[in-house]
């Protein structure tokens, strides 16, 4: 049996099927764990969304920041953008079924000694908060008046997490961490506007991650979501998301039996895109 996290797809399904053949991955004997951004901006989301589905319980997905948009832009509640590249999903004659299947999956994960997130998580969170964060959200998205909550979803603030947030500003946050979240100050205040590598954080604030004294420091973490951030690879930390749909490649890191160690592989992406940040 083989464990494999897996950075974001978004709609780059030949990269996919090639990276699985790479590895030799069998659904009847290993498991993938995608760090969201399965769909948009490559050319081919439905395919990948078929194929995830299709693997059934050996593919664990998370949410990322352009799944929450197909969901929101599929509700009326977003505008496509023109770079977008979900309209076969949106066109298809299961695409209620394809959604329903989409916001059911999860926030952020523990498996196997790894923590998976699809942007961050704020310094303020341990494992068991970031976990029962990731539970609120979920329930919403999973709830009767799920698409009630698309339309609050969207904004920057408040910027800081505080245990005695309620109701919308209290999953605006969660979900901004989960989704979105690069730089933060040391206090946790998420800054949103800067997406270039680690050495471009606006003064007084860092990467995430770089946090002194974040209350996951120690504990493995995989991460998507930062294209222009480049390889990290230690032993608490991967950075999963190589570019694909950039024109970079598409990366799993198999997770080995030794805590925290990984191997990675990775396959060059054919997407034609324009280099470029999301």
């Amino acid at each position: 049996m083989a464990l494999y996290m897996i950075g974001d797809v978004q709609g780059c399904d030949a990269a996919l099927g090639r990276l699985l053949d790479d590895i030799g991955f069998s659904p009847s004997r290993d498991t993938l764990y995608l760090l969201g951004d399965l769909v948009n901006r490559g050319p081919a989301s439905l395919a990948v969304l078929r194929r995830l589905i299709a693997l059934e319980g050996a593919a664990h997905c998370l949410l990322g920041n352009h799944d929450l948009h197909l969901l929101a832009t599929a509700h009326g509640v977003r505008k496509p953008h023109r770079s977008d590249t979900v309209g076969e999903i949106l066109a298809a004659p299961d695409r209620d079924a394809l959604l329903d299947w989409l916001r059911a999956r999860p926030m952020a994960l523990f498996e196997h000694g790894w923590l998976m997130v699809h942007a961050g998580v704020l310094p303020q969170w341990d494992v068991a908060g970031t976990l029962a964060r990731a539970g609120e959200l979920q329930a919403v998205l999973r709830g009767d008046d799920w698409t009630a909550f698309l339309s609050e979803m969207y904004g920057n603030e408040p910027p800081l997490w505080s245990d005695s947030l309620r109701g919308a500003a209290r999953l605006r946050v969660i979900v901004n961490a989960f989704t979105r979240l690069r730089f933060c100050t040391a206090q946790g205040v998420m800054e949103f506007e800067t997406k270039d590598s680690a050495g471009a954080a606006p003064e007084g604030f860092m990467p995430w991650f770089e946090v002194p004294g974040r209350r996951t420091e120690g504990v493995p973490i995989a991460f998507g979501h930062w294209s222009t951030l480049g390889t990290v690879h230690r032993h608490d930390l991967q950075a999963l998301d190589t570019g694909c749909v950039w024109g970079g490649c598409l990366t799993a890191a198999r997770i080995t039996g030794v805590p925290g160690e990984v191997e990675r592989i990775s396959v060059r992406c054919e997407q034609a895109s324009r280099p470029g940040k999301h």
